[in-house]
């Protein structure tokens, strides 16, 4: 859908609804609670929110189409660690990072990715959940490590639309991974990516890239794009490989990236200063597009803030809806703007919202 939209933020849930014309805010569900990511499936209309209260754990919520109220069910969880097991990692859910549906043929199907690095599969709207086993038992997990993140984790689950065997997910920092048969075998799927934070000799190395964010497009899924956490990446092959796109302005740092669903040479971002100051370029903020696959871009700044602005978007924090022409982009710092002409230009839609860590359509 094209005229409503869900903010997850620090402290709650908010809605995002154009009535007569005129985007306004709406009823808040979980005020005051951590939601962490929130997933419209177009399937059947549910609504998933998924809660970091701390010490009471993760929580995940499920509102159907047409019902009132909210419904908690399952949570991802680990198996029971092994006594003799020499994994360091502390096999519990920390975060959950990303939900992203299933095929269309697979109506139940929703997936998790979560801090430490764990993917999660349901086949039953979130009523249970399993451990993508393959994956978390591969011996390269051993090398993943935290980036921006004491552990590493799933950020991003891209499913082909045509096959929902086929399956794409991005790792901080543990590159990217890809599974042609609904997760019993997966392989490394970053060739090309690089990583200039690394020693010279494992520049290259595909295990430990640090893909900021990974999205695709609906019409055109072969067609990927990376905002990496030195540059910006593409690929035409369902990320068979990745060819760096060098000309982007402003910075070639930043962590989100939306793509339009019909046309995958069309994509957005919202560059940032690296490392330390991770703030817009000259504290002016923009959003770079490109509409011919990443030969030529443009810097977007009507209706952001051009002075003092310090604001950084989250991975999750710019979305697309299906008419591929309406946007949505809120910040750490409780900013949210809305663009309703591929981003030429912004409508302010609150300064004081909590810091939002996602924002999508439906």
């Amino acid at each position: 859908m094209n005229d409503r939209a869900w903010i997850a933020s620090r402290k709650g849930l908010f809605s995002l609804q154009k009535q007569d014309g005129r985007w306004a805010l709406g009823p808040i569900a979980f005020l005051g609670e951590p939601v962490s990511m929130v997933l419209a499936d177009p399937r059947d209309g549910a609504l998933y929110a998924a809660l970091n209260l701390g010490h009471f754990g993760v929580k995940l919520h499920r509102k159907d189409a047409g019902a009132e109220h909210w419904t908690e069910i399952a949570a991802p969880a680990y198996p029971l660690k092994p006594e003799d097991a020499s994994d360091p990692v502390d096999w519990s859910v920390k975060f959950i990072w990303s939900l992203a549906c299933g095929g269309a043929d697979q109506p139940g199907a929703i997936w998790a990715g979560t801090l430490p690095g764990g993917l999660f599969r349901s086949s039953d709207r979130g009523e249970s959940w399993a451990l993508v086993s393959s994956l978390w038992d591969a011996p390269e997990r051993r090398e993943w490590f935290g980036g921006g993140y004491d552990v590493p984790g799933i950020h991003s689950i891209c499913v082909d639309p045509r096959d929902s065997r086929h399956v794409l997910v991005g790792i901080s920092c543990g590159g990217a991974w890809v599974t042609h048969d609904g997760g019993d075998n997966w392989r490394l799927s970053a060739k090309g990516m690089s990583a200039s934070y690394m020693p010279p000799e494992r520049v290259d190395d595909q295990n430990i890239q640090d893909p900021h964010r990974i999205a695709g497009a609906r019409d055109t899924p072969d067609q990927l794009w990376c905002q990496h956490h030195n540059g910006i990446w593409r690929s035409s092959n369902f990320g068979a490989d990745w060819q760096e796109v060098s000309t982007a302005p402003l910075s070639n740092f930043g962590f989100a990236v939306a793509v339009h669903p019909g046309d995958g040479n069309t994509a957005w971002f919202a560059p940032a200063q690296a490392d330390q100051t991770r703030i817009p370029s000259d504290a002016a903020l923009a959003v770079t597009r490109t509409t011919d696959g990443g030969k030529s871009f443009t810097a977007l700044r009507n209706g952001l803030p051009q002075q003092h602005c310090y604001d950084l978007i989250y991975r999750h924090g710019l979305a697309v809806a299906d008419d591929g022409r309406t946007l949505l982009m809120a910040s750490t710092t409780g900013n949210v703007w809305l663009s309703e002409n591929s981003g030429d230009s912004w409508q302010t839609i609150s300064n004081s919202m909590p810091p939002v860590y996602s924002v999508c359509f439906g």
